[in-house]
């Protein structure tokens, strides 16, 4: 028949042994983690800001910045022209404001 309690102690000894190995687990996990991170950072750092551009980006920039901010010809036979997006910005509002 039960007495409804447990007869023996708990294992104090077995019970601590335990409960350090958990915290030393927590603790070595939050370490690795930290350090996971870290390295991980500094590859996006690296990657966004250090990491040096590619030739091919360059010249793609220098054309757009060419053509967004010189006078070219499009079109002779249409008389079309390219004027830098800064004065064609000035021209449209000019346009638009006096509209009204």
């Amino acid at each position: 028949m039960s007495a409804g309690y447990e007869k023996k102690d708990v294992n104090v000894k077995q019970l601590t042994i335990v409960g350090f190995a958990i915290i030393a687990f927590l603790a070595i996990s939050m370490v690795l983690l930290n350090e996971y991170f870290l390295i991980e950072k500094e590859a996006v750092v690296y990657d966004e800001v250090l990491k040096p551009k590619s030739i091919s980006l360059a010249e793609l920039q220098a054309r757009e910045n060419k053509v967004l901010t010189s006078y070219q010809l499009v079109d002779s036979t249409k008389q079309v022209y390219s004027i830098p997006i800064a004065d064609a910005m000035e021209l449209y509002l000019k346009e638009n404001s006096s509209s009204k």
